[in-house]
């Protein structure tokens, strides 16, 4: 159908949801964002889907909520009745709406015979993987659009081992969804019947308790802890979002005294109304954290996002002020200090491994190095962490000590198998310990790993390409580098280029040599001097990715091949 039908087609039935008829009627004289609501349905992929709110099936509601979950439960009917009663775990942020989408999720389950675990109220992403590993559920459904502005929510799938989805499951679960014409006329249980079902069961204190208990693991030196953490003076935000009940304990229950929260910012608010955007990757998001910081002298701020899986921190320069650090130095201080705490504790593992993504710093591969400890890349998506982390519990091949994306997403113990911010903010305070008794903050650490290990800079540049023609631009591009494959980049010549979607690798002698990763839609160029690009379009919003990645003898240096990439790569994508 045209989208004009499809629009006739809500805008008809007269069981739509009040407000999305409320809705309907102020746009119906705006055929260009009409068109943009029902011109396509909303991209169900391998990490679920995130959209707008609003009517339509390029939209979030609760028609396309049920949908993506009727394909689940069209998924699961396919397994025997024991897996069947294993249920869903399901849980939700703060954002408008998110109760809402829960409950029509289990409704939809429940029709079919299916359980539901639905948290009481709101509960990080990580919680919800561990959720799915400790009540032993076939799946879980997280209601979140992570760290996107208030207009948006979103819809991820996990599977059984507490990770996303792995890409077989994903495809199958995927055609279900698709395959289903109409999601106006899928049924559900109405409220009373769920009520009596006794398929939908509400759950809470039973699986925080647990998971704070997991937590406790997450501590290395317990001893130094003891020593600084009434000392240490940490600003946590959890920029209105669903990390502060958790975030909270942790932080008291590890040892941590002197910590403040921002009280703007302490509240579930889903229209984040002191931040533009609640992500822990922009500088603004840590506004109010600064002016607390400064007023309370603290030693370093902490953000996490609204679903509590990304974190992002601030660390107090020599002059008193506060820069926000990169994902990639993020990451690189809690590798070293994990494998240095380990190692003075006589507690390395000889087959000790650390995981990243392919577009992730090689700082980080450097200090593993230095410590005998294998760093293993994987595809950009935490689901493929979580893979190796099953192989190796599978095979006894590597011990997991830590996985990370430059994306500000960490995990230090794997009993959750997604980011988790709750862990990060715990680790990253020891961290902050660590350096602190020996009269330093977290930007001398940092710096201290720059002089032994080379400077090391990274950039990630993401373009926006909403609307009809998005894809096709993005897809315009990514086949400009594929079949205009650049030699050189900002005159230093290219020496191997890596083709994630067609698995090759090619070097400066034209070899061609396949690779063993699955197939993704990734570019990787290495150049000469060591530095790096790569081009993505993302996985679960319209935009395109380039990753810009090198090494020198001085920040200045550094900050010059960074901006001299950035100007090519500018320059290729728009002859």
């Amino acid at each position: 159908m045209s989208w004009q039908q499809v629009y006739e087609q809500w805008k008809n039935n007269s069981n739509l949801e009040e407000n999305l008829k409320q809705q309907l009627e102020e746009l119906q004289d705006d055929s260009e964002k009409l068109e943009d609501a029902f011109y396509a349905p909303l991209e169900f992929g391998t990490a679920g889907m995130r959209g707008i709110l609003g009517p339509g099936i390029n939209r979030m509601n609760i028609y396309t909520v049920r949908q993506a979950t009727e394909g689940l439960a069209l998924f699961m009917d396919e397994q025997d009745p024991e897996t069947r009663r294993r249920g869903v775990a399901i849980a939700y942020d703060s954002r408008h709406q998110s109760p809402e989408f829960a409950m029509e999720a289990a409704k939809t389950l429940a029709k079919h015979d299916i359980p539901a675990y639905v948290f009481e109220s709101l509960r990080p992403t990580p919680e919800l993987s561990f959720a799915v590993r400790y009540l032993h559920a076939f799946a879980g459904i997280m209601i979140t659009a992570s760290h996107n502005p208030a207009e948006y929510n979103g819809y991820k799938v996990y599977g059984e081992d507490g990770g996303q989805m792995p890409p077989a499951d994903a495809d199958r679960l995927t055609t279900f969804v698709r395959s289903i014409v109409d999601p106006l006329e899928i049924e559900v249980l109405s409220d009373e019947e769920a009520e009596h079902s006794g398929l939908i069961r509400i759950i809470g204190e039973e699986v925080d308790q647990p998971y704070l208990e997991e937590i406790k693991a997450v501590t290395i030196d317990q001893e130094l802890i003891a020593e600084m953490g009434k000392d240490l003076k940490l600003v946590y935000t959890p920029l209105h979002g669903t990390g502060k009940m958790l975030g909270e304990k942790a932080l008291k229950q590890a040892g941590f005294e002197k910590f403040v929260i921002v009280p703007e910012q302490a509240e579930a608010d889903p229209n984040f109304r002191t931040v533009h955007s609640p992500n822990p990757e922009e500088h603004s998001a840590f506004e109010y954290a600064i002016r607390l910081g400064e007023k309370e002298d603290a030693d370093l701020l902490i953000a996490t996002d609204p679903d509590a899986d990304r974190l992002g921190a601030a660390v107090r320069l020599p002059d008193g002020n506060y820069q926000v650090l990169t994902g990639n130095q993020i990451g690189a201080l809690m590798i070293r200090y994990i494998l240095e705490a380990h190692r003075q504790a006589g507690t390395l593992p000889e087959n000790a491994a650390v995981l990243k993504s392919i577009v992730s710093s090689e700082l980080p591969t450097v200090i593993a190095q230095n410590y005998q400890v294998k760093m293993i890349n994987v595809l950009t998506g935490f689901k493929f962490i979580a893979e190796k982390i099953k192989q190796f519990e599978k095979d006894h091949s590597q011990t997991f000590m830590f996985g990370f994306e430059e994306s500000y997403g960490y995990l230090v113990k794997p009993f959750v198998r997604d980011k988790d911010a709750i862990q990060a903010l715990i680790l990253l305070a020891e961290v902050a310990a660590y350096y602190k008794k020996q009269g330093k903050t977290l930007y001398d650490g940092l710096q201290d790993i720059f002089e032994e290990y080379g400077y090391f800079m990274e950039k990630t540049i993401s373009v926006t390409m909403s609307g009809l023609e998005g894809p096709a631009k993005i897809n315009q591009i990514m086949n400009k580098f594929r079949t205009e494959a650049p030699s050189e980049f900002a005159g230093v010549p290219v020496i191997q280029t890596e083709d994630f979607k067609l698995l090759t690798r090619v070097g400066l002698d034209g070899n061609l040599e396949k690779m063993t990763t699955p197939p993704s839609d990734v570019l990787k160029y290495m150049m000469e001097d060591t530095s790096w690009v790569a081009v993505r379009p993302s996985g679960t919003e319209p935009k395109i990715k380039f990753y810009i990645g090198v090494k020198a003898d001085s920040q200045e240096a550094a900050e010059k091949r960074v901006n001299d990439l950035e100007t090519a790569i500018n320059d290729f994508t728009k002859e």
